[in-house]
This record gives structure tokens, C-alpha cells and sequence, in this order.
């Protein structure tokens, strides 16, 4: 087997935009860079240079419902972390009931075993893997509800496929560097309904790689 499909259920989450500052806005899906640290967390992985070269392909069950909050966040302009010019209010959109089938793809990934193979252990044996904390789709506080084993083949609701489209209107990151955004690598996509569509298309998949 090459090829796991899941279900991923998130009650409410935000997918902060690479270049949102003081307004916390929110990509309308999740980019397949936060679903990929998703997958590493529920197999308890914290290389994420592990397994590049796995193929995600996401298509979305819902259409999640946007709001906006006002929130404390805290950016370090004093070495002092209690300083009170740390903290301000700021905006920050929400989406609600998330909802996507996930297909992950083993791709190029040279890890043994491969991504695929150590999330359908982790699915079907959770007692044998070793992680830690809440599992996140998102900020650390965006629990994930249920990620559910499906059959190979999907046979539920019709989906709506993230697909990459050099014209699409979602520019989303495939790779994040988290240590400034010079390597932050991106793709175009746009979402469609793709008729009694319930495999991924060949413009589903995204192959996650540093370059």
C-alpha cells in the first residue's frame, strides 16, 4: 500500500497568512505545510526533514464558516518577557468546522518507514507510538477533534478538491521556514468541484520538499 486516506475534523482553527501582521488573517484551507506538521505530530516526529518527498492531497468536506475576535498577542519588544508593551490586542480570523479528506502518498519519501507506512501504525496501533502533547492543526490552542482511517477509495459527499492552478486565487506554502521566510517555498491553487470526482486528480497532489 502507497496511499492512506483520512477524515480530518477541527472544530475551530486559524491558519494565520505567511505575511499577516498587525490583522491575523486566515488562509481559507489548510496550507499543506500545516497539514504535513499535523502528520508528523500524530506519529510523534519532530524532524520535519524526515519525510519530505511524501505527496499530500487535500479536498474539503466543508466550507468552513469565517469570523473575526480580538485577542491578546504578545511580540517581544522588551527583553523583559512580563513587560506590559509585549502584549497588545489585535484581530485575528477564525474559521469554524473544518472539515477535509486527506490522501498521503509515500512520493519520494526515502524514510523506512515512510510517512504512509508509520500513520497507518499510529492509526491502527496507537498504544505503540510515543508523542506528546494536544494534536493541532494550526496555533497550539486548534485541537483536532477526530482523524479517522478511511478505505482507500472514497465513497462519501461530493468534495471540493484544493488543486494546484498557476491562475488560482490561494497562493499557499508547501514548506515554511521558521526562521525567517527567505525559504518559505509556494504554490497557486484554487478550489473546484470536480465532478463524481473521488480520487485525487494529478493537480491535487503536492509533493512537501525544501526547494
Amino acid at each position: 500500500m502507497t496511499t492512506i486516506t483520512l477524515q480530518v475534523e477541527v472544530p475551530i482553527a486559524c491558519f494565520r497568512q505567511s505575511r499577516a501582521r498587525e490583522y491575523a488573517e486566515t488562509y481559507l484551507v489548510p496550507p499543506p505545510s500545516t497539514v504535513y506538521g499535523m502528520l508528523l505530530s500524530i506519529i510523534g516526529e519532530m524532524d520535519r526533514y524526515k519525510h519530505c518527498g511524501t505527496k499530500l492531497a487535500i479536498a474539503m468536506l466543508s466550507e468552513p464558516t469565517q469570523s473575526t475576535i480580538i485577542r491578546t498577542f504578545r511580540r517581544f519588544k522588551k527583553k523583559e518577557i512580563s513587560d506590559p508593551s509585549n502584549a497588545r490586542p489585535d484581530y485575528q480570523q477564525l474559521l469554524t468546522d473544518i472539515q477535509f479528506i486527506l490522501w498521503v502518498n509515500a512520493g519520494t519519501d526515502a524514510a523506512k518507514p515512510t510517512l504512509q507506512e508509520r500513520l497507518q501504525i499510529a492509526l491502527t496501533h496507537p498504544e505503540s507510538i510515543e508523542r506528546f502533547g494536544g494534536l493541532c492543526l494550526g496555533e497550539s490552542r486548534d485541537l483536532v477533534n477526530a482523524v479517522t482511517l478511511l478505505p482507500k477509495t472514497y465513497h462519501g459527499e461530493a468534495l471540493r478538491w484544493l488543486l494546484q492552478d498557476e491562475n488560482g486565487s490561494l497562493t499557499l506554502p508547501y514548506w515554511v521556514d521558521h526562521v525567517g521566510s527567505q525559504n518559505t517555498r509556494w504554490l497557486r491553487y484554487s478550489l473546484q468541484d470536480v465532478s463524481d470526482q473521488r480520487q485525487p486528480p494529478d493537480s491535487a497532489w503536492t509533493e512537501i520538499q525544501t526547494s
